[in-house]
């Protein structure tokens, strides 16, 4: 088991989690509330474009648009002072794209879900929409949003095709599970690569395990 791969598969993970956390909240929350239905379409279908796209369409795009020679990567060179393709920034940018399905479609669907006359009571009694937003939709809304949050990390820890367009094979800074499994059977140590293999495995198994009881959990209620 490569342990490097490890930690930055794992560092991956949890930052893009918490990223998507932060932005699908109020795009999940958006999405389910707004009257503006084709509006609505657009931004829907924008976000689940990765679900069809191959990962490594993905990835040359994000690799073109902030590489040297396009105007956005020499503008965030200027501002971190490096481009983001061949870094963990870069990984993680493509990794947030990738998987904002994974955390959105799960967030609209738990907002979407919570009767809206506990939210036009809970108004009616002088409850800003921000403190009903945390303190009656969030509540009424928690297991389509841990959903969202575990379906997002465990694609991260197995993604691929983005990962490796964009950030390469360097140990330590780009190279996660997945890499490392793909390098091992390119060496031929099919051992390894069997073994990493099978971890994946029985953590994706243990990941649909808790989601489809979180789902079963949501409909129960």
């Amino acid at each position: 088991m490569d342990w490097v791969a490890v930690r930055v598969t794992v560092e991956l993970a949890i930052s893009t989690t918490l990223i998507l956390l932060v932005l699908g909240l109020p795009a999940g929350y958006w999405i389910a509330t707004t009257r503006r239905r084709w509006l609505r379409v657009i931004v829907e279908a924008s976000i689940a474009l990765p679900i069809l796209l191959p990962p490594t369409v993905l990835g040359f795009y994000l690799l073109v648009a902030t590489g040297p020679r396009s105007p956005l990567g020499r503008a965030i060179q200027d501002l971190i002072g490096h481009l983001l393709p061949f870094s963990f920034g870069g990984i993680l940018l493509g990794s947030v794209i990738y998987n904002l399905p994974f955390a959105i479609r799960p967030f609209t669907a738990a907002f979407g879900a919570v009767d809206r006359r506990l939210i036009e009571a809970s108004w009616c009694l002088g409850v800003s929409r921000a403190r009903t937003f945390w303190r009656v939709i969030i509540p009424l809304s928690w297991a389509g949003i841990l959903t969202g949050i575990v379906l997002s990390f465990a694609h991260t820890v197995g993604e691929f095709g983005v990962v490796y367009m964009l950030g390469g094979n360097i140990p330590g800074q780009t190279r996660t599970l997945a890499v490392s499994i793909f390098d091992s059977v390119q060496s031929l140590d099919y051992a390894t690569a069997g073994h990493t293999s099978l971890v994946l495995v029985v953590f994706a198994f243990i990941v649909l395990c808790a989601t489809y009881g979180l789902q079963r959990r949501v409909l129960a209620v």
